[in-house]
């Protein structure tokens, strides 16, 4: 069977990745592809059971190497449960998130060192990255009124940190976005989800044949 498509959108609190994943996930069914939409840390029962710990507004004390194991361990459950299956099959998958999340979060913004938690996950996904990613770019405070305007999100544990702590996270996204321009794609997440949904379909769909990424950049 072919090899599907592994698309991860990326970003900060409250940049609009939900809204995103469903308008593009619709785009391109309407094309006749086959699409799976899926999150992280989530998307498996074993992988929403790890995420009920991380995002516990309860748990403030959790160590920031401990939330990278955790981060880790639901990202491998998931993948070799859900994302590599629906691959082989040949389907689209478009994910909330995958390793940048962790690099741009625990590596940069906690300050682990983005090589340090490339070690932990390089454990976890072995050579599954993604073919394309698409970063939703917004300053932070954008994206935490966002999400206190909200009725429907609930605030967790990440929403709570300081500003200062989603400003390291938007450089973290900067500085990966730089490193592998051929894989991370930039979207301006200030403007209307059509411009974003077209944007995002811009970048995809001409490449549906081609592979976006490279797995020894990992």
């Amino acid at each position: 069977m072919s090899k599907g498509t592994f698309i991860t959108i990326e970003g900060g609190e409250g940049a609009g990745k939900t809204t995103l994943i469903r308008s593009l996930a619709a785009e391109l069914q309407a094309k006749g592809q086959s699409v799976l939409t899926t999150r992280e840390p989530g998307g498996i029962p074993i992988a929403e059971r790890i995420r009920s710990v991380i995002l516990d507004k309860a748990h403030t004390s959790m160590d920031a190497r401990t939330e990278a194991l955790l981060y880790a361990a639901a990202r491998r459950q998931h993948l070799v449960e859900k994302v590599v299956p629906a691959l082989e099959a040949g389907q689209w998958v478009i994910c909330d998130r995958f390793i940048d999340s962790s690099l741009a979060y625990q590596g940069y913004a906690r300050g682990l060192g983005i090589e340090e938690v490339r070690g932990i996950n390089r454990y976890a996904i072995g050579e599954w990255m993604p073919d394309a990613t698409l970063w939703l770019d917004l300053p932070p405070e954008l994206g935490l009124a966002r999400i206190a305007a909200s009725s429907e999100r609930e605030v967790n544990r990440l929403d709570l940190e300081a500003e200062s702590f989603h400003r390291r996270v938007r450089e973290g996204y900067r500085l990966l976005f730089e490193q592998e321009p051929r894989r991370i794609f930039r979207l301006d997440a200030s403007l209307t989800p059509d411009s974003i949904r077209d944007e995002a379909m811009r970048v995809l769909w001409p490449r549906q044949q081609e592979s976006l990424g490279s797995m020894s950049n990992f």
